[in-house]
């Protein structure tokens, strides 16, 4: 007797993508939620045009934008595997290749121009650092970039003078005068309780004597020789979620092509 084998959909292909899919589903899912409820909390959803207010970024943002792309792409992949859904797999394949190859993009030119590159990081940090009063999480996240990367400002401290409550100006009727954010400044081991006024009247200093207080790098500089450091690290981090995209790609494919043997049949 001669069995003919039928073409058939590969149930562990399909379960596998359904699992890889669901946890980027809740993952999104997750995101969106804090970043929709962080807006909620600064009032942001009963009064939109709040959006437009703030001079520098909105870090709720990132969560929004990231959570609302990881949910579409999870729903898609995990319907798609699990209903066997052509429509959903070619979808959250195009999309996932999509960015993928704007990823790949983003590497190549950030390494041919990666002087203009600077100037654009140059000016986004000092966008921020104008905001900087505007909005607790745009200000949290300054204050963590400052403190992680030991820095100040985007070149110098001297950047602190777009902010109309630390410049410099005769006219500037804030405490904060001619001062820095506490989180430039040196932080002494033995200090238990964090000091938020070390940073009052620093700028007033000779440059040596500031040396003392507060960190004179710019966080670009310290930003591009942390990169230096950990190249290997974060080279290893962006091919590694290269390759969970690619493998993604391959599984959704994979499956479409089962189905349509199927179908023929």
């Amino acid at each position: 007797h001669q069995h003919f084998q039928e073409p058939e959909v590969g149930c562990c292909g399909k379960y596998f993508l359904f699992g890889f899919n669901i946890v980027f589903w809740v993952l999104g899912a997750l995101f969106l939620a804090i970043g929709l409820w962080a807006w909620g909390e600064k009032g942001v959803l009963s009064n939109i045009s709040a959006l437009t207010d703030l001079g520098g970024l909105d870090p709720v943002w990132l969560f929004v934008v990231v959570g609302g792309v990881m949910s579409v792409l999870g729903f898609a992949g995990c319907i798609g595997a699990l209903r066997e859904n052509t429509f959903l797999l070619k979808f959250f394949s195009v999309f996932l290749g999509l960015i993928f190859f704007l990823e790949l993009a983003t590497g190549i030119l950030a390494f041919v121009f990666k002087d203009w590159i600077r100037d654009q990081l140059n000016f986004f940090i000092n966008n921020n650092v104008k905001a900087y009063r505007d909005d607790i999480d745009l200000q949290n996240l300054i204050d963590f970039a400052q403190e992680y990367w030991s820095c100040c400002g985007a070149r110098g401290p001297n950047d602190w003078n777009l902010n109309i409550y630390f410049n410099c100006t005769d006219l500037n009727p804030s405490r904060e005068r001619c001062g820095v954010p506490f989180s430039c400044c040196v932080r002494d081991p033995a200090e238990d309780v964090l000091n938020t006024q070390c940073g009052y009247d620093v700028r007033l200093k000779l440059e040596l004597e500031q040396q003392g207080s507060i960190h004179t790098k710019g966080c670009v500089g310290q930003f591009e020789k942390w990169l230096e450091d950990n190249l290997i690290v974060v080279a290893g981090v962006f091919v590694g979620i290269a390759l969970l995209q690619i493998f993604g790609i391959c599984l959704a494919q994979n499956l479409v092509s089962d189905i349509k043997a199927v179908k023929a049949n």
